[in-house]
Protein backbone atom coordinates (compact mmCIF):
# COMPACT_ATOMS: atom_id res chain seq x y z
CA UNK A 1 0.00 0.00 0.00
CA UNK A 2 0.78 3.47 -0.57
CA UNK A 3 1.28 6.32 1.52
CA UNK A 4 -2.22 7.57 0.07
CA UNK A 5 -4.19 4.53 0.24
CA UNK A 6 -3.06 4.15 3.91
CA UNK A 7 -4.34 7.69 4.66
CA UNK A 8 -7.65 7.07 3.02
CA UNK A 9 -8.06 3.50 4.96
CA UNK A 10 -7.49 5.55 8.19
CA UNK A 11 -10.14 8.10 6.91
CA UNK A 12 -12.63 5.29 6.18
CA UNK A 13 -11.97 3.52 9.64
CA UNK A 14 -12.15 6.63 11.36
CA UNK A 15 -15.81 7.21 9.41
CA UNK A 16 -16.38 3.62 10.24
CA UNK A 17 -16.58 4.08 14.10
CA UNK A 18 -17.50 7.64 14.50
CA UNK A 19 -14.12 9.17 14.93
CA UNK A 20 -13.76 12.63 13.40
CA UNK A 21 -11.59 12.71 10.30
CA UNK A 22 -8.12 13.54 11.09
CA UNK A 23 -7.99 12.26 14.43
CA UNK A 24 -5.75 9.17 13.89
CA UNK A 25 -2.14 9.72 13.03
CA UNK A 26 0.32 8.16 10.72
CA UNK A 27 3.72 7.62 12.10
CA UNK A 28 5.44 6.07 8.92
CA UNK A 29 8.10 3.65 9.94
CA UNK A 30 11.38 4.25 7.94
CA UNK A 31 13.88 1.85 9.57
CA UNK A 32 16.02 0.54 7.80
CA UNK A 33 14.79 2.33 4.65
CA UNK A 34 17.22 4.47 2.66
CA UNK A 35 16.35 8.48 2.03
CA UNK A 36 15.48 8.29 -1.68
CA UNK A 37 12.93 5.85 -0.62
CA UNK A 38 11.84 7.80 2.25
CA UNK A 39 11.65 10.94 0.03
CA UNK A 40 9.66 9.00 -2.66
CA UNK A 41 7.61 6.86 -0.80
CA UNK A 42 6.84 9.25 1.96
CA UNK A 43 7.20 13.21 1.86
CA UNK A 44 6.54 12.96 -1.90
CA UNK A 45 3.30 11.73 -0.66
CA UNK A 46 3.28 14.80 2.09
CA UNK A 47 3.62 12.74 5.37
CA UNK A 48 6.58 14.13 7.22
CA UNK A 49 6.24 12.15 10.88
CA UNK A 50 8.81 9.67 10.28
CA UNK A 51 9.22 6.82 13.29
CA UNK A 52 13.34 5.39 13.58
CA UNK A 53 14.06 2.48 16.00
CA UNK A 54 17.69 2.67 15.88
CA UNK A 55 19.02 5.49 17.66
CA UNK A 56 21.90 5.97 15.80
CA UNK A 57 20.34 5.62 12.11
CA UNK A 58 17.84 8.36 13.51
CA UNK A 59 20.85 10.42 14.31
CA UNK A 60 21.91 9.69 10.76
CA UNK A 61 18.98 10.50 8.65
CA UNK A 62 18.07 13.74 10.58
CA UNK A 63 21.61 15.25 10.08
CA UNK A 64 21.75 14.03 6.35
CA UNK A 65 17.97 15.93 5.95
CA UNK A 66 19.16 18.68 8.04
CA UNK A 67 21.50 19.93 5.30
CA UNK A 68 19.14 20.28 2.67
CA UNK A 69 16.83 23.33 1.68
CA UNK A 70 13.35 23.81 3.36
CA UNK A 71 12.10 23.53 0.30
CA UNK A 72 13.34 20.36 -0.99
CA UNK A 73 12.94 18.69 2.42
CA UNK A 74 9.90 19.76 4.61
CA UNK A 75 10.09 20.11 8.28
CA UNK A 76 10.26 16.31 9.59
CA UNK A 77 8.63 15.52 12.67
CA UNK A 78 11.07 12.52 14.08
CA UNK A 79 9.58 9.76 16.41
CA UNK A 80 11.59 7.35 17.93
CA UNK A 81 9.87 4.04 18.45
CA UNK A 82 12.72 1.56 19.51
CA UNK A 83 14.28 0.18 22.45
CA UNK A 84 16.45 2.85 24.61
CA UNK A 85 19.57 2.36 25.25
CA UNK A 86 21.04 4.40 27.81
CA UNK A 87 24.35 5.19 25.64
CA UNK A 88 21.95 6.54 22.88
CA UNK A 89 19.72 8.67 24.49
CA UNK A 90 22.14 11.77 22.99
CA UNK A 91 21.35 10.85 19.72
CA UNK A 92 18.12 12.00 20.39
CA UNK A 93 17.90 15.26 20.14
CA UNK A 94 15.79 15.74 16.75
CA UNK A 95 13.53 13.72 18.33
CA UNK A 96 9.78 15.62 18.87
CA UNK A 97 8.38 11.83 20.53
CA UNK A 98 9.79 8.68 21.91
CA UNK A 99 7.28 6.11 21.97
CA UNK A 100 8.21 3.67 24.55
CA UNK A 101 9.35 4.83 27.66
CA UNK A 102 9.20 1.26 30.20
CA UNK A 103 11.91 2.72 33.04
CA UNK A 104 12.11 5.49 34.92
CA UNK A 105 15.44 6.20 34.27
CA UNK A 106 15.41 6.61 30.22
CA UNK A 107 13.02 9.87 31.59
CA UNK A 108 15.83 10.86 33.45
CA UNK A 109 18.58 10.50 31.45
CA UNK A 110 16.44 12.53 28.36
CA UNK A 111 15.73 15.07 30.88
CA UNK A 112 19.45 15.46 31.70
CA UNK A 113 20.47 15.44 27.92
CA UNK A 114 17.72 17.77 26.84
CA UNK A 115 19.30 20.28 28.82
CA UNK A 116 22.21 20.77 27.01
CA UNK A 117 19.75 20.32 23.84
CA UNK A 118 17.55 23.60 24.39
CA UNK A 119 14.57 21.41 24.01
CA UNK A 120 12.88 17.96 25.04
CA UNK A 121 10.78 15.70 23.13
CA UNK A 122 7.93 14.64 24.88
CA UNK A 123 7.37 10.70 25.63
CA UNK A 124 4.50 7.74 25.81
CA UNK A 125 5.05 4.85 27.84
CA UNK A 126 5.36 1.70 26.55
CA UNK A 127 2.66 -0.59 28.34
CA UNK A 128 3.68 -4.28 28.90
CA UNK A 129 1.75 -6.51 26.39
CA UNK A 130 1.97 -9.79 28.61
CA UNK A 131 4.34 -11.25 26.73
CA UNK A 132 7.18 -12.49 29.29
CA UNK A 133 9.96 -11.29 27.05
CA UNK A 134 9.03 -8.01 26.05
CA UNK A 135 9.36 -4.52 27.07
CA UNK A 136 6.71 -2.39 28.66
CA UNK A 137 5.62 -1.05 32.08
CA UNK A 138 3.80 -3.64 34.07
CA UNK A 139 0.33 -2.49 33.86
CA UNK A 140 0.18 -2.70 37.97
CA UNK A 141 3.25 -0.47 37.92
CA UNK A 142 2.16 2.06 35.08
CA UNK A 143 0.17 4.65 38.04
CA UNK A 144 3.81 4.62 39.98
CA UNK A 145 5.78 4.63 36.72
CA UNK A 146 3.86 7.52 35.38
CA UNK A 147 3.97 9.96 38.34
CA UNK A 148 8.16 9.41 39.18
CA UNK A 149 8.40 10.14 35.03
CA UNK A 150 6.31 13.48 35.38
CA UNK A 151 9.20 14.49 38.24
CA UNK A 152 11.79 14.65 35.31
CA UNK A 153 9.90 17.51 34.10
CA UNK A 154 9.33 16.13 30.70
CA UNK A 155 5.46 15.60 29.07
CA UNK A 156 3.89 12.42 29.09
CA UNK A 157 1.22 12.35 26.27
CA UNK A 158 0.26 8.99 26.80
CA UNK A 159 0.80 5.07 26.40
CA UNK A 160 1.81 2.65 23.65
CA UNK A 161 1.41 -0.43 23.18
CA UNK A 162 2.76 -3.40 20.86
CA UNK A 163 0.68 -6.57 20.50
CA UNK A 164 1.99 -10.02 20.99
CA UNK A 165 3.42 -11.97 18.01
CA UNK A 166 0.79 -14.79 18.73
CA UNK A 167 -1.99 -12.74 19.48
CA UNK A 168 -5.41 -13.37 18.01
CA UNK A 169 -7.90 -10.68 16.22
CA UNK A 170 -9.73 -10.68 19.41
CA UNK A 171 -7.00 -10.65 21.95
CA UNK A 172 -5.22 -7.70 20.02
CA UNK A 173 -8.56 -6.01 20.30
CA UNK A 174 -8.64 -6.28 24.00
CA UNK A 175 -4.99 -5.15 24.85
CA UNK A 176 -5.71 -2.45 22.69
CA UNK A 177 -9.10 -0.98 24.42
CA UNK A 178 -7.31 -1.93 27.46
CA UNK A 179 -4.38 0.20 26.88
CA UNK A 180 -7.43 2.93 25.64
CA UNK A 181 -8.93 2.68 29.01
CA UNK A 182 -5.71 2.84 31.59
CA UNK A 183 -4.43 6.09 29.26
CA UNK A 184 -7.80 7.38 29.87
CA UNK A 185 -7.38 6.79 33.76
CA UNK A 186 -4.73 8.71 33.57
CA UNK A 187 -6.11 11.52 31.52
CA UNK A 188 -3.53 10.69 29.04
CA UNK A 189 -4.81 11.82 25.31
CA UNK A 190 -2.03 9.91 22.94
CA UNK A 191 -2.40 6.26 22.13
CA UNK A 192 0.24 4.53 19.71
CA UNK A 193 -1.18 1.44 18.91
CA UNK A 194 -1.33 -0.94 15.77
CA UNK A 195 1.37 -1.92 12.87
CA UNK A 196 1.30 -2.83 9.41
CA UNK A 197 -0.87 -5.69 10.51
CA UNK A 198 -3.20 -5.14 12.76
CA UNK A 199 -4.10 -0.82 12.68
CA UNK A 200 -7.69 -1.04 12.19
CA UNK A 201 -7.93 -2.86 15.32
CA UNK A 202 -6.08 -0.32 16.72
CA UNK A 203 -8.14 2.49 14.86
CA UNK A 204 -11.57 0.77 16.83
CA UNK A 205 -9.94 0.84 19.98
CA UNK A 206 -9.01 4.74 19.99
CA UNK A 207 -5.44 4.92 18.50
CA UNK A 208 -4.14 8.17 17.71
CA UNK A 209 -0.75 7.20 16.66
CA UNK A 210 -0.55 4.16 14.25
CA UNK A 211 3.15 3.01 13.66
CA UNK A 212 3.07 1.97 9.45
CA UNK A 213 6.32 0.37 7.53
CA UNK A 214 6.25 -2.39 5.29
CA UNK A 215 3.00 -1.45 3.79
CA UNK A 216 4.39 1.48 2.73
CA UNK A 217 7.71 0.24 0.92
CA UNK A 218 6.57 -3.06 -0.50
Amino acid sequence: MSVPEVLTHLRALEAQTGRPSGSVRLVAVTKGQPIEAIRERVLACGEHVLGEGRAQELRDKAALMSGHSQQEWPEIEWHFIGTLQRNKVKYLKPVTLVHGIEEVWQAEAIAQAAQGWGRAPDLLLQLHNGEEQKHGVRPEQLSAVYHQVMQTGLKVRGLMVMAPDDADEQGTLQLFEDTARRAHDLGLPELSMGMSDDYPLAVQAGATLVRVGRRLFQ
